[in-house]
């Protein structure tokens, strides 16, 4: 007998694994239905019952999945007893049990059956249940697991066999007669198949033989259950009394949200923190409060942002200041360190009454992440005992607690966690009652408002918000999609084909009046606010700085410090260290010095950070003594003497009249910013020491917030309303680099003013779009509102925060992907501003580049370089500067840049500072004339004689914002610290400030006699150049790090750009372009080779660069490492050798076929790369071969050692044949190259034809890449022909996709119509071809009148081997009438007979400094222009043109 049965119940279980014993966990059955069938099929018995609550009662959202509530149960129900004993009697002739996903049904009845005590035997009987990998198979539902198909639920799978839908699913009765249909259909299909010894007696084929077509259903009439409880509730409840918005008593009662989420609550809210403080004041409420979901990400900016607005209220505001309520949603589950099953808990509003109770969330919230988190931060009760003082709490939304366990447990569980949570918080506990029109809330409100009289439990009233304005809800939903990866179109709901979502728009942030409408028959809910409030005292998270403790020596410990806090201990420290430091560095320490030294240092005491100079010197220190390069310093902080001294930085500010006070203002107390320079590869050596030294609860990373930007938002909105991932590009490309609220609510002034004519034209295309009404229209107009949203967290690239205690004391924190440190929830913003020390630890790639050079140049000379020695008069160096061959070295490396050198030939450092400083968007139009005046050809002037001390360096020219300080203390007696106010106010343009600074300047000039209209002239020049005027420390000591890279580059080449390719290892584009360079300076760039190659790129013995064998895939450091440590004592002389002697456990077969195909095996035999894949008809490859050679050997020279026979047991052993076969051509090899390296290494396929793409191509492949700026003009292109895909569209018409590669990258190409037809027979993979096209604007859409993409219209193609026969006509000489001798006469003579030819020849000849130019044409001479003229051309070099 099979018995088919199947359960409805008060919910689901905490733990699928619990025993059913467990009575808590498992919930009750509340229907139970089976049909017990005998073996041949046939129907015996059916049985339908509805179990009558006994101690418990239906939750409603178990009543909305199966229809059955309380009242109907009791009213239909049978009381437990007697249905589990006509269960049982049934179970007594069960032989299997039969069911979908029925091993939970077996569950639930086992419990039930436990509870009474009954016999549980049903979990011992053989299972048949429909729900297996084999029904996913049938189905094929993707989306599984592993790769795997879904499995099927009992709705999926009945409409995959009977082609019909099953509509009555979460009915027992319904569900067991589909049950049954489904089995036994399944086994007529042979697609359940049971052997008689599974099944004794039962026969197959009698079920084929009574069902030849399909099993029909049984036919029972199912009660429609959700009408038979619905129809209970309108007879039992009586009509719903609108009560009018009445009395004064409520109308007077002030409302404020105290349940809002923002954008911090990622991806869940739209609200800003700021707009939220602005809608809260200007709809008059007295608090507004912010409760994101687990973190306090946005309490810092909350609290800043009602400060905002109270200060900008104006004068005669007479309401009290709006009242910011830090609050946090936490995730309460029941144990937070328990990871073995997911439970993310119920959602608890916690709102803090005062800084403490701040503190206390900020413990909560940090736990949350660094201890609970398993899919979201979760908290639990004893945590919550232990930080519970000071907090004010609220039972949440339907995910609190309480309304969670009256909609999906029980009244009485609810009833219990109330009491749990009143017990903790008394008074401080409030019900949250919210009206958002929902069914579930009208089941729930009424038992929350009895709690609330029962157990004297305050209601409060609340609206969830989640947007400010009601029409922003679509917008919303659209983030949820974003946030889940779903389009709208798919349903909301629960369960698969359905999505998260709101269930109406009515979660925005409402106005007093309407809240107070809402709940004019609970005047208590609005009194209760004002209580909440009065509770709450406002606090500012702002504060000082706090440092931690520096431990100093005893001798410099004052007593007196620990009395009032002073730093007397540590001023005398510093003050011991700077002078150890001054006589180290300064050979003379003259009066002028000392004072500069004195002044510093009073300066760091009357600000009250000496702390800070000594934690920073000492983490420096230790990262020299690691060997970890530090960087001479950068920004203002090179301007102090005290901090050199330190050896904090490496310039010395007085050599380069670097100001302190642009540094730390002696007027104003401000935190020093001393950002540090570390190589890559150290830094992460000087973090472990900070955390160490300090501990790793003090120091924690900082978070980043990941924002939508304008582009970002339209692509996830275009997602998420399903717009073509080709229309959603088209508009994100409209997109100029500004915000779109920008865009759309600027006028076309404003926006012309702003922006370069192409962009303007886009914006007007933008907007165009944003007129319309279709889904493109929608999208813009929704990008709108979610542009700027919170899409994700990061960690700061650099910054790292050092606290003087337990982080959790100042700063919540939580956990980051990518980081074994906390990260702060506050981000770099504000950090500083609540009173963290932050510490900028930057990793500097060129730091690291210096560094490997130093080394290449000691293995290799045996010269021990120090940079920070480097002299700076070196002839070679600024030999390199004057001929712009800057490629590779730091800051200075553009064409621009490159171009600006080779005009200015700089001959000392200030120049190199100079131009470091003038070449970015500004300053940049002054290089022209700095260039002339340090030429000689423009006159040096100075406004006033005495501007020449500190313009003299410049030529005349301010640069420098330090120039501006010094002339305005020079020229009209500012103080130090009045100085470094008018290079912020010029720099920041504070217009008032400068109103302020002007006469003084004025008035000052003329007391020291210099004219007013001069001074007038002075001011103004600043006033428009100081914006773009530059920190001449950070340009200093910027220059100086460029200095020594440019420095290696003229006296140590080759190990230079090696170290340059190391540093580049990971973005083979780079590597190729500096493989470029390599050539260009005559530098050979090898492949791989076992014998000479190390990890990274290394010179060998004869200058030339060889290949790191970590550039090629799938050969890792341990492989490289056993492969050059084997090697130090004599080089590998065959593949057997090499095998023999390293470790095969870390060289593998993938690494040596990878080092192979890169050719770093080729000079280890004569043996070309196909032999070592050729197997000689066994399968297995040579280099397999030589692999378990290697293996074997070595397994026999361990086992010789305790052998009887000793070393000569190894001797029998054969030696591998080297198998005969022809090796691969070219490009084969070339193609195999670049599948490990991403480069072509031996060669380029294209190099035999570099002259016809040079002189017959007008663009790259990168260039197609946007064909907007192209429209109307024809390119020239050529390429190797890659992946051609032919294919043929719906109307039969044949069209391709083909790639095509140039020197650089490939872009992938259609072709379609007559145009496929007449070039097909080009597009051949691997053939090489020139192409001929003319980019026309894009097809207009007949259905939205829209144009498209520009596309390609192709004119020509040709085999790139003809291109230059065919479209070369001449060549032109192009001869420098100085450089004319006998030598290029003779080489030229002698060129043109050895290639005489059909195309004419022409000379043009030019002088420069007369600017005189000569065509001339020769009438007879003519030559054959192919490889081998213009290879000896360009060796030569003369420069020509093909036409």
């Amino acid at each position: 007998m099979f018995l088919i049965f199947d359960t409805e119940t008060t919910g689901l279980p905490k733990r699928w694994d619990a025993p059913i014993s467990d009575a808590e966990n498992w919930p009750r059955c509340v229907q139970v239905a089976w049909q017990l069938h005998d073996q041949y099929g046939t129907l015996v018995e059916h049985k339908d019952f509805i179990v009558a609550p006994d101690g418990f009662d239906i939750p409603f959202e178990s009543e909305q999945i199966h229809g059955i509530s309380t009242a109907l149960a009791q009213k239909q129900g049978v009381p437990l007893i007697e249905v589990l004993s006509a269960f049982e009697a049934t179970l007594s002739i069960t032989q299997f049990v039969v069911g979908h996903n029925v091993g939970f049904d077996v569950n639930i009845m086992g419990a039930e059956l436990h509870r009474l005590q009954r016999d549980t035997s049903i979990t011992a009987l053989p299972v048949l249940d429909t729900c297996t990998e084999e029904t996913a198979t049938l189905c094929q539902l993707p989306g599984g697991r592993g790769g795997k198909f879904k499995l099927p639920t009992l709705t999926e799978l009945y409409k995959n066999l009977f082609n019909e839908n099953f509509a009555e699913a979460h009915n027992a009765t319904a569900d067991v007669e589909a049950t049954a249909r489904v089995f036994l259909e399944l086994i007529r299909q042979n697609k359940f198949t049971l052997s008689n010894e599974e099944t004794p007696g039962f026969i197959t084929s009698k079920i084929q033989e009574k069902y030849p077509t399909q099993v029909p259903l049984a036919g029972i009439t199912h009660q429609n259950l959700k009408k038979a409880s619905e129809k209970l509730v309108q007879k039992e409840q009586p009509e719903a009394n609108i009560l009018p918005l009445q009395s004064n008593k409520i109308s007077d009662l002030p409302f404020a949200h105290l349940h809002t989420f923002s954008q911090f609550s990622v991806l869940q809210s739209t609200i800003r923190v700021k707009e939220l403080a602005e809608t809260a004041d200007n709809l008059n409420m007295p608090a507004v409060a912010l409760t994101d979901l687990g973190n306090l990400m946005g309490a810092f900016h909350f609290v800043k942002s009602v400060k905002q607005v109270n200060a900008q209220r104006p004068e005669d505001d007479s309401r009290p200041p709006l009242k910011p309520i830090v609050g946090i949603t936490l995730n309460v589950c029941e144990n937070h360190l328990d990871r073995s099953r997911r439970d993310n808990g119920y959602q608890m509003v916690f709102l803090a009454k005062n800084k403490a109770g701040y503190q206390n969330l900020t413990k909560l919230s940090s736990l949350a992440y660094t201890q609970g988190f398993y899919y979201v931060p979760r908290v639990d009760r004893d945590l919550i005992k232990k930080y519970k003082n000071d907090i004010i709490v609220l039972t949440g939304n339907a995910y609190g607690e309480v309304p969670s366990k009256l909609l999906n447990v029980g009244e009485k569980q609810a009833e219990e966690a109330l009491l749990w949570w009143k017990k903790q918080f008394t008074n401080d506990l409030y019900i949250e009652i919210m009206r958002h029109g929902q069914n579930d809330e009208n089941r729930i409100n009424p038992v929350l408002v009895q709690f609330s009289k029962r157990h004297d439990v305050k209601l409060v009233a609340t609206n969830s918000a989640y947007y400010l304005k009601q029409e922003e809800a679509n917008a919303h939903d659209i983030l949820l999609c974003v946030k889940d990866g779903e389009k709208q179109a798919t349903p909301i709901g629960r369960g698969r084909g359905y999505r998260y979502g709101l269930p109406n728009q009515e979660y925005y942030f409402k106005t007093s009046e309407q809240m107070r409408e809402l709940f004019n028959d609970l005047p208590e809910a609005l009194e209760s606010i004002s209580e909440i409030i009065g509770k709450i005292t406002a606090f500012d998270l702002a504060r000082d700085v706090l440092l931690p403790k520096f431990d100093i020596p005893a001798q410099f410990v004052s007593d007196e410090d620990t009395k009032d806090g002073g730093k007397r201990g540590e001023n005398a420290y510093l003050r011991h260290l700077t002078y150890r430091g001054a006589n180290e560095r300064y050979t003379n320490l003259d009066d002028e010095l000392k004072e500069r030294i004195d002044f510093e240092l009073s300066v760091i005491e009357n600000t009250g950070y000496p702390g800070y100079f000594l934690i920073v010197q000492d983490f420096i220190a230790a990262a020299r003594n690691m060997d970890v390069s530090v960087g001479p310093g950068r920004g203002s902080a090179a301007g102090s003497v005290v901090a050199y001294c330190l050896k904090i930085t490496n310039i010395d500010p007085i050599k380069y009249d670097l100001l302190f006070e642009r540094f730390l203002n002696p007027d104003r107390v401000s935190l020093p910013d001393i950002d540090i320079d570390f190589d890559d590869e150290g830094r992460s050596k000087v973090m472990d020491y900070v955390i160490e030294k300090y501990g790793a609860n003090q120091v924690a990373q900082i978070i980043t917030y990941g924002t939508m930007a304008a582009k970002s938002s339209i692509r996830d909105t275009a997602r998420v309303l399903d717009l073509s991932l080709g229309d959603a590009d088209r508009v994100a490309k409209l997109v100029p680099n500004m915000k779109l609220k920008k865009i759309f609510n600027s006028d076309d002034k404003t926006l012309k003013e702003n922006l370069r004519s192409d962009d303007f034209a886009r914006v007007a295309q933008l907007k165009a779009i944003a007129d319309g009404n279709d889904l493109e229209a929608e999208t813009l107009k929704q990008a709108q509102v979610l542009e700027g949203s919170l899409r994700n967290t990061g960690i700061h690239a650099c910054g790292v925060i050092i606290t003087p205690d337990d982080i959790t004391e100042f700063v919540p924190i939580a956990t980051a992907k990518d980081s074994d440190l906390c990260v702060t929830q506050f981000d770099n913003a504000v950090v500083e501003d609540a009173g963290l020390l932050k510490m900028d630890f930057l990793g500097l790639k060129t730091l690291t580049l210096i560094k490997d050079t130093v080394k290449l140049v000691k293995y290799r000379h045996n010269i021990d370089l120090d940079p920070d020695a480097f002299p700076l008069d070196d002839t070679p160096t600024f030999e390199l500067f004057q001929r712009g061959e800057t490629v590779g070295i730091f800051q200075y490396e553009s064409a621009g840049m490159q171009k600006y050198l080779r005009d200015l030939k700089p001959n000392v450092f200030d120049d190199l500072i100079a131009m470091n400083a003038l070449y970015r968007p500004g300053p940049l139009e002054y290089i022209p004339s700095f260039v002339r005046r340090k030429n000689g050809q423009e006159e040096i002037t100075y406004d006033l004689p005495a501007m020449e001390q500190y313009l003299k360096q410049t030529y005349g020219i301010t640069v420098y914002q330090e120039q501006v300080m010094l002339l305005s203390q020079s020229l009209a007696g500012f103080s130090k610290g009045q100085a470094d106010v008018l290079r912020k106010a010029m720099g920041k343009k504070i217009f008032s400030l400068l109103e302020q600074l002007k006469p003084q300047f004025l008035n000052g000039g003329e007391k020291r006699g210099h004219p007013r209209e001069i001074l007038e002239k002075i001011w103004k020049d600043w006033e428009a150049f100081a914006s773009y005027a530059f920190n001449k420390s950070h340009s200093t000591c910027y220059a100086w790090v460029a200095y020594q890279t440019a420095y290696l580059k003229a006296n140590y080449p080759a190990e230079y750009m090696a170290a340059v390719l190391s540093n580049n290892m990971s973005d083979i584009k780079q590597v190729s372009f500096f493989m470029e360079e390599c050539r260009r300076m005559g530098i050979s760039v090898l492949g791989p080779d076992a014998n000479e190659s190390f990890y990274k790129f290394t010179v060998n013995d004869q200058g030339a660069i060889r290949f790191g064998m970590g550039a090629v895939k799938g050969v890792g450091h341990a492989a490289v490492k056993t492969i050059v440590e084997n090697r130090s004592e004599k080089p590998y002389s065959s593949i057997f050798d090499l095998t023999q002697r390293i470790d095969l456990r870390a060289a593998n077969k993938k690494s040596f076929e990878s080092l192979i195909l890169a050719g770093g095996f080729d000079s280890l035999s004569s043996a070309h790369r196909a032999q070592y894949f050729h197997h000689n008809g066994d399968g297995v490859s040579f280099v397999e071969k030589a692999l378990r050679y290697g293996a074997q050997h070595q397994e026999n020279e361990q086992s010789a050692q305790v052998s009887l026979f000793g070393a000569d047991s190894a001797a029998s052993i054969p030696t591998p044949t080297l198998p005969d076969c022809d090796p691969w051509d070219a490009l084969h090899t070339l193609k195999q190259e670049k599948e490990v390296v991403g480069i072509y290494l031996s060669g380029h396929p294209l190099d035999d034809f570099a002259p016809a793409m040079k002189h017959f191509c007008n663009a790259k492949m990168g260039l197609l890449n946007d064909l907007d700026p192209l429209v109307n003009k024809e390119l020239s292109f050529g390429g190797m022909v890659g992946e051609v895909d032919h294919r043929v569209s719906k109307n039969g018409k044949g069209w391709a996709i083909f790639s095509l590669e140039d020197f650089e990258e490939s872009y992938e190409f259609k072709i379609f119509g007559e145009e496929y037809l007449k070039y097909r027979h080009f597009l051949v993979s691997d053939s090489f071809i020139h192409v001929k096209a003319l980019v026309r604007e894009g097809w207009v859409n007949r259905e939205t009148g829209k144009r498209g993409e520009p596309r390609l219209q192709f004119n020509a193609f040709q085999q790139l081997q003809d291109t230059l026969a065919t479209y070369t006509k001449k060549i032109t000489l192009r001869l420098d009438a100085n450089s004319l001798d006998q030598q290029l006469l003779t080489f030229l003579d002698n060129l043109f007979k050895e290639n005489k030819g059909d195309h004419k020849v022409d000379m043009t000849f030019y002088e420069t400094e007369e600017q005189l130019k000569l065509v001339t044409t020769s009438r007879k001479l003519k030559v054959h222009v192919g490889e081998s003229l213009l290879t000896a051309l360009d060796e030569y070099p003369v420069s020509y043109k093909l036409n």
